[in-house]
């Protein structure tokens, strides 16, 4: 296998997903700052001042306009980025179920922060929790690296004719946006032969087959396009196992619908999202080197939510520990009775928990992971669980 990446850099996650998009070479980009996002929209205004991509880059006055400016300039026949975080994508968020109403495959980069309130600025991932259901193919990153990969891999996936949807690419706040890592890029030439050329479908501008977008659904016509919806995010499954394969074959880094980490053979394992990943990781080795039989899984894909996967991945183990970033106020996080879900698919199912922790940025160690598995299998974990805070 031949790889076509350049040389080794060390750039924080917003730089690497400002590097992407230059590489990706966007027609249209229209953004509003807000930590911590900014920094990807400021390096890539420069690449666009200095002339190095051919986008036309648009100052807005919110993040709502922002994102409606997306949805017409994509409607119109352009490749189109936007990027935002915690309160912007809340202000955005009129405008996301009609974005993906619209089948418009907009790329945003959603740098996963706290929603206000009480005010905070740190991460945990109740923006795009919040955003889950309005129709958003959705993407989680564990590193600089990943988060620089999945800004390649979501644009294929949603230009897809068989998907046609946008896409949110999440990356950890301040924990990925701002934290400098090693990481290999593609070479530019590559990237651009990886995605192609755009082929809007339907595009507004086509004058010679005159199109009208958005217009108004009675409940004959509603109901239909939803399943419209739902069809394409389930094309989305099989479309990103083969871009993710195609991937592999120009980077050498391979990708998965859900990845894993010592899940055969373990007794009990953990569903996690982001950065979390690899703190787990680090949890695993340690309770494996205590001989306890224990493993991790992140849902890469998030949305469309890999169900199969999960169920293959949990059947015949002890317990689930499903860790949630984010709570909804008065039932349970929002990944667990979606795991618990997935779990239904097989004959049995093993006892689930779930785990709320690091809200709001709240640390949590290795020793705080540990502590929940030795928790589940020492019989004395809740259904509901909650990481660092006196019950």
């Amino acid at each position: 296998m031949t790889t076509k990446v350049g040389k080794d850099i060390a750039i924080n996650g917003d730089g690497a997903v400002a590097l992407a998009w230059k590489q990706l070479n966007p027609d249209v980009c229209a953004a509003y700052p807000i930590t911590p996002q900014t920094i990807i929209v400021e390096d890539f205004a420069k690449y666009v001042a200095n002339g190095e991509v051919d986008t036309e880059f648009v100052d807005v006055e919110s993040e709502h306009s922002a994102l409606t400016f997306c949805a017409t300039s994509s409607s119109a026949g352009a490749r189109t980025f936007t990027a935002t975080a915690s309160q912007g994508l809340a202000y955005m968020w009129e405008m996301l179920p009609i974005t993906a109403a619209m089948r418009v495959p907009v790329m945003m980069a959603v740098a996963n922060r706290t929603v206000s309130g009480p005010i905070n600025i740190n991460n945990d991932h109740g923006d795009v929790m919040s955003a889950r259901d309005t129709g958003w193919l959705s993407i989680f990153s564990e590193n600089v690296q990943e988060a620089y990969d999945m800004s390649i891999i979501g644009l294929k996936i949603a230009e897809n004719h068989e998907v046609q949807l946008p896409v949110l690419v999440n990356l950890d706040g301040f924990i990925l946006t701002h934290a400098i890592e090693r990481m290999t890029p593609l070479e530019t030439h590559t990237v651009r032969d990886f995605i192609g050329e755009f082929k809007p479908m339907y595009p507004l501008l086509d004058t010679d087959h005159p199109v009208t977008h958005n217009l108004m659904d009675g409940p004959m016509y509603y109901f239909p396009h939803k399943y419209q919806m739902v069809v394409a995010m389930n094309n989305a499954l099989g479309v990103a196992k083969d871009v993710m394969a195609e991937f592999k074959k120009i980077s050498g880094r391979e990708y998965h619908l859900v990845e894993e980490y010592m899940c055969d053979d373990a007794d009990y394992v953990a569903i996690v999202l982001g950065s979390s990943f690899g703190t787990m990781k680090e949890a695993v080795d340690r309770l494996r080197a205590e001989g306890m039989k224990v493993g991790v899984a992140m849902p890469r894909v998030y949305r469309p939510w890999p169900a199969e996967d999960l169920a293959k991945l949990i059947k015949g183990k002890k317990g689930v520990l499903v860790m949630d970033r984010h709570l909804s106020i008065g039932a349970y996080g929002p990944m667990y009775p979606e795991v618990c879900a997935a779990a239904a698919l097989n004959d049995s199912i093993p006892k689930m928990y779930n785990f709320i922790y690091g809200l709001g940025g709240a640390d949590t160690m290795v020793s705080d992971f540990m502590s929940c598995f030795k928790i589940v299998d020492g019989g004395y974990a809740k259904t509901v669980n909650y990481v660092g805070v006196k019950e």
